[in-house]
């Protein structure tokens, strides 16, 4: 049983780390939807479209370089950044409807 409890601490260990990583994530993504809320409202006000496909297709390679580079999956890190922005263009989408 002694064995276990090094194992079970350090495994305590990665969770506290992993938590903490998901929290910082969580935080910056609220940040991040903070500006382009901003972003939307400056679109709208103008009259410019919710979505930019040239910036997002920049952002996407960008962001695979990146990913590449840090050792993560390129393929991951793109789903990830499509799914934010779809869901940051179906906010600027309903905010230009609301306004």
């Amino acid at each position: 049983m002694s064995r276990d409890v090094p194992a079970t601490q350090m495994l305590q260990g990665f969770r506290r780390s992993i938590d903490n990583i998901d929290a910082a994530l969580i935080h910056m993504l609220a940040e991040r939807f903070k500006i382009t809320q901003q972003v939307g409202a400056f679109k709208a006000e103008h009259g410019l479209p919710p979505a930019d496909p040239g910036r997002e297709e920049e952002q996407i390679l960008r962001l695979r370089q990146l990913a590449a580079e840090a050792d993560l999956d390129p393929e991951f890190s793109e789903k990830f950044l499509r799914f934010i922005i779809d869901e940051v263009i179906r906010h600027h989408v309903a905010a230009g409807s609301r306004g």
